[in-house]
């Protein structure tokens, strides 16, 4: 039985070292990178059990993708598929004023078929938790449907669910996202969402504190986190509301940086920690994450603990 388990798509990404320009590039960095991939990594990484469920092409770049995963330390068990392709991307990193750049690749990627009956779904049946993100209904009409069951089916069998707003323009609209997220909240205990996300794709106003509270009174959810980038995290439970600025940290990549808060949070709340403790942690794995090129933060318990030990002693200062 895992800790976590999570559902949704893995790309293979592929870059240009630091920050040249993919039409100047003569080489590209080859990894695998998906938020429901990265955040069971990130939290296997931090002592949980996790699985990580997914439908894959049965090619060498199927494999690679689970092949990637589980080195790091998660178990991969995907559907594997004669029809349908591997989706990539390509990111170009670059520094203020020149955006990092992403383009797309995903179309009719095997995932976007995946169904309920043919995924190994008595994984997340005996889970503690089962996660998954805003990015995987946008996929697909199937994945729609696929999601909604599998939560339901999370919440049937007594796991927490837990469930990434992630928004992403290059799939949906706010208003092709909103009605179908919305559809998906009875059935989550844990929601995670970007302060932008909530104002510009679920149509709340007002700050960190307001969304959060706005959502958990009209949704019913147990928790609540809301990201701020630059000034951190704030979260909601039980009534209570808690506030986490970010840590600093010389930026390297920032693509997984979500990705590593929601794997630092879940490890320690999964672990029986307060939401207090699991937040402070989710910003010291998100600080570290920056540092680290790829898509998930292979960073050690003992390195989120020193970033934790330094901020307590600059504090005491």
């Amino acid at each position: 039985m895992s800790d976590l388990v999570t559902f949704g798509e893995t790309m293979l990404r592929l870059s240009p070292p630091g920050q040249e320009r993919l039409e100047r590039a003569s080489e590209l960095e080859f990894r695998a990178a998906g938020a429901e991939s990265n955040v069971a990594v990130n939290a296997g990484r931090l002592g949980l059990d996790t699985t990580w469920l997914s439908k894959l092409p049965d090619s060498a770049l199927g494999r690679k993708v689970t092949a990637t995963v589980e080195a790091q330390g998660t178990t991969a068990d995907v559907v594997w598929s004669d029809e349908g392709r591997q989706g990539t991307y390509y990111l170009e990193q670059a520094s203020a004023p020149r955006p990092t750049s992403v383009i797309y690749d995903r179309a009719d990627a095997a995932v976007t078929t995946a169904t309920p009956d043919e995924l190994p779904t008595e994984r997340i049946e005996g889970s503690d938790a089962f996660y998954t993100s805003g990015i995987t209904p946008a996929l697909s009409d199937t994945l729609e449907g696929t999601t909604a069951a599998l939560l339901a089916l999370a919440g049937e069998a007594g796991a927490t669910t837990v469930f990434d707003v992630n928004y992403r323009s290059k799939l949906w609209s706010p208003a092709e996202a909103r009605p179908v997220l919305e559809s998906l909240f009875p059935d989550i205990d844990v929601l995670v969402t970007a302060v932008r996300d909530a104002r510009d794709v679920l149509g709340l106003d007002g700050d960190a504190e307001r969304v959060a509270r706005d959502l958990a009174e009209e949704w019913g959810f147990e928790t609540v986190v809301v990201t701020r980038g630059a000034a951190g995290a704030l979260a909601w439970h039980a009534g209570d509301v808690v506030e986490q600025p970010a840590f600093e940290a010389d930026t390297h990549d920032a693509v997984g940086t979500g990705d590593a808060f929601v794997g630092g949070f879940l490890a320690r709340r999964l672990r029986g920690d307060g939401v207090p403790v699991a937040l402070e942690y989710a910003a010291a794995t998100a600080a570290l994450k920056r540092t680290i090129p790829g898509d998930t933060a292979l960073v050690t318990p003992e390195e989120v603990e020193a970033v934790l030990d330094r901020s307590g002693d600059d504090i005491a200062r």
